[in-house]
């Protein structure tokens, strides 16, 4: 890698690392002067909450179906053998030898 890259990239991380120290550092004392801490109101809050309960709900829908999906082709495999990858007919393939 050139000079300059090198630069470029220890330049990066260490502003990253004091942008983040300093981040942590406000928030120390911000909590230490007692300011409150800006939060969310309460209906917003609460449409947070049942938005969050819906997916929830839509995730174990789809896990569900997953599942379903994943026993009927599992007893598809068992009932037919050949579709699940057993071994395939002779003739289906040229015979090298000829």
């Amino acid at each position: 890698m050139s000079e300059p890259g090198k630069i470029i990239i220890a330049l990066s991380f260490f502003g990253s690392v004091t942008y983040t120290l300093r981040f942590i550092a406000l928030q120390f004392t911000n909590a230490r002067r007692g300011e409150p801490r800006p939060g969310l109101p309460d209906d917003r809050l609460a449409r947070l909450e049942q938005a969050v309960e819906s997916i929830a709900i839509e995730v174990e829908r789809i896990s569900e179906g997953q599942r379903f999906t994943t026993r009927l082709l599992a007893e598809r495999a068992q009932a037919d053998p050949l579709r699940a990858g057993g071994q395939p007919l002779a003739s289906s393939y040229p015979n090298p030898s000829r």
